[in-house]
This record gives structure tokens, C-alpha cells and sequence, in this order.
């Protein structure tokens, strides 16, 4: 009982390491989700509380980098935040990206952009390697060097990518 319970777990774990699995959470649907093994996928509109901003653009991600582990690729993110405040308050495109480390460590960083000429798109475009995750979240808010701590750590994350 013992030796095929050991045999049956190191089996998942080899099944587990062997394929990345595109995940998807209770905020996205599968097809939000762009592949792991590379391709385009456009993703939005992705709306603010309130409907007060809204971003909308592609994904790509190409050159999947399996004998890693998570398993990390090249992401090109472009797209357009727009600002729908009636007010002073300004949209905020803001993305969480997670990446390995030569250290093996999978910290993250944050990519933000701002908009705030009511109505008017503002294109933004950034290219990232060795990226495990994309996650973007809308916020609307004031004009500031950088988004609130409000934005980025009150409310959820909608998953773009992820090779975990």
C-alpha cells in the first residue's frame, strides 16, 4: 500500500512538471486565459468599479521555456486604458507580472498606466520575459505617480496568462 502510494504521487508530480496548464480563475473563463504555449489572445474590455475606466488590447506570448520551473515564455502586452470619470479622477491600467528569477525565486512587479483625458484612449504596449503570470486590474482614481495601495491590493486580479 505503502510503495503505490509513493509510486502514484511521484507520477502526478512528473505530470504536473511535464505540461504547464493554462488555469483560469472564477474571474476568467478559459478563453480569457491566453495559452501558455504561445499565440495571440485579445483580452477586454476589462472595466474599473463603476465603469469609470476600461482597457481593452492583446496578448502574445511566445518562446515557452518548459525545463524551468514554473515553465515562463516572452509576453507582449499592448492595449488602450481609457478614462470615463465625469470628475478629476483618471483611469488606471494597472498589471501585476510574475517572473522567474535566475535565482529560481518568482517575485513580482507592477506595470501601471494612466489616463486621464476623459474619453480619449492612451496606447501603452511592454514586452516581458521570463513571465509565469499577467494579471491586470482596473482602478479609477486621482492622478498620482503611481497607483494607490487601494488599487493595487484591495479588490481581484483578472488573470490575462499563466504558464503555472
Amino acid at each position: 500500500m505503502r510503495a503505490s502510494r509513493t509510486i502514484m504521487i511521484a507520477v502526478t508530480a512528473g505530470l504536473l512538471t511535464a505540461a504547464p496548464v493554462t488555469v483560469a480563475s472564477a474571474s476568467a473563463s478559459a478563453d480569457t486565459v491566453a495559452p501558455a504555449t504561445g499565440g495571440e489572445l485579445g483580452w477586454g474590455p476589462t472595466y474599473a468599479p463603476g465603469k469609470r475606466a476600461v482597457a481593452k488590447g492583446t496578448l502574445t506570448s511566445s518562446g515557452l521555456n518548459k525545463t524551468r520551473i514554473p515553465a515562463t515564455s516572452t509576453v507582449a502586452v499592448k492595449g488602450r486604458v481609457t478614462d470615463l470619470t465625469k470628475g478629476p479622477g483618471c483611469g488606471w491600467a494597472v498589471f501585476r507580472i510574475s517572473y522567474r528569477t535566475n535565482d529560481g525565486n518568482v517575485p513580482f512587479k507592477h506595470r501601471s498606466y494612466l489616463d486621464c483625458s476623459r474619453g480619449t484612449p492612451r496606447a501603452f504596449a511592454f514586452t516581458d520575459r521570463n513571465v509565469a503570470l499577467v494579471e491586470l486590474k482596473m482602478c479609477s482614481e486621482g492622478r498620482g505617480s503611481r497607483p494607490s495601495d487601494v488599487c493595487l491590493y484591495a479588490g481581484t486580479w483578472k488573470i490575462l496568462y499563466s504558464s503555472l
